[in-house]
């Protein structure tokens, strides 16, 4: 032994490809107390919310750096705090589809392919426009998040419907009117 440190004990192991070792889509077994079927059923109707989610994070983190206008400073920390809300979420669906034993959605070209809500422009839209589009993106989720909290109830889900009501659907309810109150055209110095 000559007392000096191997080093290459402490060299990362680089450049590692790992096999995958779980398919997108399907579910492990885990003893959560739920039939496959529901799980798997389950975990579809999240990954599909949660793809449309993360668009709409995206959305308002898009629209917070590009915000223009009069309203500016107000609709700044508006979309900031309703993109901070959307990202705990996100975290929320993508932790219950693990809990139910699936795969969440998670590389953002995989969310492009999932999601439903449109692509907006790559330059700015005027102020009016890209509220519009983050009340579409809030209507898409809602309708898919009502049907899909009524389904995974009726298959014994109640944690996913909890997710969904509980979470998602009063956070998106709530933002969208947030949002929707900056489209009233009223005047803002008289009468």
């Amino acid at each position: 032994m000559t007392g000096e440190p191997n080093t290459a004990d402490s060299q990362p192991r680089l450049h590692q490809h790992g096999r995958e070792i779980q398919a997108f889509g399907s579910v492990r077994q885990l003893p959560v107390a739920l039939a496959y079927e529901a799980r798997l059923y389950s975990c579809e109707r999240l990954n599909r919310i949660l793809a449309d989610t993360r668009i709409l994070h995206s959305l308002y983190k898009k629209y917070h750096w590009l915000m223009r206008g009069h309203t500016f400073y107000q609709l700044h920390l508006l979309l900031d705090k309703h993109a901070e809300e959307q990202l705990a979420l996100v975290d929320t669906l993508a932790e219950r589809v693990q809990t139910l034993g699936g795969v969440a959605v998670g590389d953002p070209r995989h969310v492009a392919e999932l999601t439903r809500i449109p692509r907006p422009p790559n330059g700015v839209e005027e102020v009016p426009g890209m509220l519009s589009r983050l009340l579409e993106a809030h209507e898409t989720i809602l309708i898919d998040a009502h049907d899909a909290a009524a389904r995974v109830a009726e298959g014994g889900d109640d944690g996913s419907n909890d997710v969904l009501v509980s979470d998602l659907i009063r956070t998106n309810e709530l933002q969208a009117w947030f949002v929707a109150e900056h489209l009233v055209d009223t005047p803002a110095v008289r009468a």
